[in-house]
């Protein structure tokens, strides 16, 4: 019923910047949250960036000031610009929708992506 596909993972070298895509689709009413979030071998996933639907922000201490959440309502997509990478930003990832609401009522109210991998090198 909802689809999350994101896009603009790829390699790029420290101090590179990279800007992810994750777009929603389905017959969708509307979305509270849209966020991203990382995993890497052998760690938890964790909360990168969250925004919702009027625009309140959230980050994670570790991209303060360098990455930047937006989101577009009318399209239900939500955009990671990434700033000043690191390899420590190197990980998988993941795009999630929260508080979906649907046109055909569903149980499920949170959706995520397949993820896309961001690779940063030295």
């Amino acid at each position: 019923q909802v689809q999350l596909v994101e896009s603009g993972g790829g390699l790029v070298q420290a101090g590179g910047s990279l800007r992810l895509s994750c777009a929603a689709s389905g017959l969708i009413f509307s979305i509270n949250a849209m966020g991203w979030y990382r995993q890497t071998p052998g760690k938890a996933r964790e909360l990168v960036a969250v925004i919702t639907r009027g625009g309140s922000t959230d980050y994670a201490d570790s991209v303060k000031g360098r990455f930047t959440i937006s989101r577009d309502n009318a399209k239900n997509t939500v955009y990671l610009q990434m700033n000043s990478l690191k390899p420590e930003d190197t990980a998988v990832y993941y795009c999630a929708a929260k508080g979906v609401r649907t046109v055909v009522p569903s149980p499920r109210d949170d959706y995520w992506g397949q993820g896309t991998q961001v690779t940063v090198s030295s």
